[in-house]
Formats: structure tokens, C-alpha cells, sequence
């Protein structure tokens, strides 16, 4: 279906084996490799003179994607996507923040709610140049790559982070003491606003055959997202479940697949009621630069497979054999990083492949995760 990934369908099936929490032949696992480098091609030359330009040049944009991957290897079951991106705070610039672009990787908007006498006039902009933009970019990412790569659904960032990019993140914290009422009606207006656009790049998407997938790259044929709440860490358990959990839950079901983003040692404190949401399938931990070690979060692993959660773990390739002795392969998802080379990451495959032949996991015996 792919030509980039010609076992595609062999890593779908095991993707939706980790979304029901099962193990096809072994884990989900996913990992960056290079190819050799006499087989690859130049990257696609800008000619820009802006990073704005060069960010919103749609078919630059999809000639480098095309070309990036062509120089990769998609073993196992890393997926060759290509996200039209501009920038994690890209919803909330659909209602009038100021975007800018840097010229390595990075977005940022500015806050526009300065008051909330303002509140009424936040609304999405159906015209806005940023919505339509990211139309054009799909649209050309679906022509280049026709048969060859997976266009993925951009990086939306709605719900809480969408509001603190609005308000700023240090007045929103400070809002959800003096204008609770109003956080609730904003986040509940921007709600419904998601779910449609959402719905408006499922169809298209869907419209040229392609599985849904994002920045997270599992895939789904139904709706699949990522839900998330970075702004998170700057409040206590009881604020988030008052302000935010009921939206994130209300995602998770309107959402076919989810797979939690918790981001960092100070979002662990709201694990609990992320595991509490019935319709949410998995969890992504994000440990955060400084915090690396498989062995450090083991616990948290288990906390998350002991709901009946899946679980995506980013760990290095020296670190498989411990997650081997710890983990069960039900809804795993292993992020492998530093993997040297080709023969390795088969290695690796077959390891854990025989793994789960044997049975030999944590509870394998009791025929539980």
C-alpha cells in the first residue's frame, strides 16, 4: 500500500493488537534508522528567503518530507509519516493569535484574550489563512506522497493548552481562581469547534485511503488522536480534574484511538485521573531531558499496565533486555532510541519476538498483562 513500507499491513494488525491490549507476535516497536549513506538522496534546497516562507511553502514543505524519508529505513513497525506541521500551537492561531515561526523547528503564538470582557469575541475563524493553509499543505502531501508515505493529521494542541496559549499560561493559572466560570464556557465553545475541524481532516484523509496517524505514529482507520494537557503541571490534581478532565474525557470519546500525552515528572501527579477515563486506550510517559532511565519509571509503567492501559515506553536499545524482564507486551508500545544499525534492530526484533513465543513476561502465567 505503501512503497516505503511494504510489510505496512503486518504492523497495522500488530498496531491494533496493542490498541485491544493483546499480543500478535510481539510489541509494537518503533525506531529511527538511516539508510547507508550512498543510498541517500539530497534533501530538497530552500531558496527562501524567510523561515516563514519556507514553513508555508506547501509543496517545498512536501518535497522535503518526501525526500527525508526516502533516506530512512522503516523497520519493525516505524511508519514512514509526514505530518503537515506548523507548530504545536497551530488551533490556537485558527482564532486570531499572532504565529511566528523560527528557523529551527519551532513555532509560537502570542495571547490575544488580554481580558475576559473579551471572552465573546473568540471564535474560530473558518477563513482564518492558517486553516486554510493547512488544507493546501494536506492536500499537497496526499498528491507527492500517493502510494509512497502516510499523511498524518497535524499537531492540534486543543482543550487546556489551546486556552493557555490564548491567555498566556501564567494568567490562565491564575483564572482558574478568579474566572472559573468563564474557563469552563471557553474550553466547552472550543470543544465543539475541534471536534469539526477534526472531523474535516478525518474525511479527507480518509477520502484518499489513508490511515489515521499524527506525530505519535500509531495508526487507526476510525479517529485516532493524541490527547493532552502540557499546561497541566502547573496545577493541583483537584483543578485539573475540575477544569479538564471532563473535556479530555469527553475527547477520549469522541475519539475512536487515544494514547495520552503526560509530559514530565510534574504531570505525574494527575496520572490517576488520566487512568480513571473508561474510553482512553494508552499512555505516553515523557520523561523529560534529565529525567532518562528506563529503570527510573519502571513503576510507572506498571501503574499504567495495572489499569488495563497501554503504554508506550521510550527507552534506549540497551535498555530492551530490562523491559523484557519487567514489562508485560500486552499494549507495549517500544520507542527504541540509539539503535547502531540495521543487524541490531533485527536482533532486537527477534529477541523480542521469541520473548513472546515463551510466555516468559510478568504474569504471562496468569494470562494477564
Amino acid at each position: 500500500m505503501f512503497r516505503l513500507k511494504p510489510d505496512y499491513e503486518q504492523s497495522k494488525q500488530r498496531i491494533e493488537a496493542f490498541w485491544e491490549r493483546e499480543v500478535l507476535d510481539r510489541p509494537v516497536v518503533q525506531f529511527a534508522l538511516a539508510r547507508p549513506p550512498i543510498e541517500q538522496g539530497p534533501l530538497p534546497t530552500s531558496r527562501h528567503t524567510t523561515a516563514r516562507e519556507r514553513w508555508l511553502d506547501a509543496e517545498y514543505q512536501a518535497r522535503w518530507h518526501l525526500a527525508a524519508l526516502s533516506n530512512q529505513e522503516f523497520l519493525g513497525d516505524t511508519l514512514p509519516v509526514a505530518m503537515p506541521n506548523l507548530g504545536p500551537e497551530l488551533f490556537s492561531a485558527f482564532y486570531g493569535c499572532p504565529l511566528h515561526f523560527g528557523d529551527y523547528g519551532t513555532s509560537w503564538t502570542e495571547p490575544i484574550l488580554h481580558d475576559w470582557s473579551q471572552m465573546d469575541q473568540i471564535r474560530l475563524d473558518p477563513q482564518n489563512p492558517y486553516l486554510l493553509k493547512l488544507h493546501e499543505m494536506t492536500d499537497a502531501f496526499l498528491e507527492i506522497g500517493r502510494d509512497t508515505f502516510i499523511t498524518g493529521m497535524t499537531d492540534w494542541h486543543p482543550g487546556g493548552d489551546w486556552l493557555a496559549a490564548l491567555r498566556d499560561p501564567a494568567n490562565l493559572a491564575m483564572d482558574l481562581i478568579l474566572e472559573p466560570e468563564g474557563v469552563k464556557r471557553l474550553l466547552a465553545r472550543a470543544e465543539d469547534d475541534y471536534f469539526a475541524v477534526y472531523d474535516e481532516f478525518y474525511a479527507k484523509l480518509r477520502s484518499h485511503g489513508q490511515p489515521i496517524t499524527t506525530w505519535l505514529s500509531l495508526l487507526s482507520d476510525g479517529r485516532y488522536y493524541v490527547p493532552s494537557n502540557d499546561f497541566a503541571f502547573m496545577i493541583s490534581p483537584a483543578m485539573f480534574q475540575e477544569f479538564f478532565l471532563p473535556g479530555l474525557a469527553r475527547e477520549c470519546r469522541f475519539l475512536e484511538r487515544s494514547i495520552y500525552h503526560l509530559d514530565g515528572p510534574g504531570a505525574l501527579r494527575h496520572l490517576d485521573a488520566i487512568l480513571s477515563i473508561p474510553e482512553l486506550d494508552a499512555v505516553q510517559w515523557v520523561y523529560g531531558a534529565g529525567n532518562e532511565g528506563f529503570q527510573r519509571w519502571v513503576e510507572v509503567y506498571r501503574r499504567i499496565q495495572a489499569a488495563e492501559k497501554g503504554v508506550e515506553v521510550i527507552c534506549s536499545y540497551d535498555e530492551v533486555d530490562a523491559v523484557m524482564a519487567t514489562l508485560s507486551p500486552r499494549g507495549l508500545y517500544l520507542n527504541v532510541e540509539r539503535v547502531p544499525n540495521r543487524a541490531a534492530g533485527l536482533d532486537m526484533l527477534a529477541r523480542l519476538t521469541r520473548w513472546c513465543a515463551g510466555q516468559s513476561w510478568p504474569g504471562a502465567e496468569l494470562g494477564a498483562g
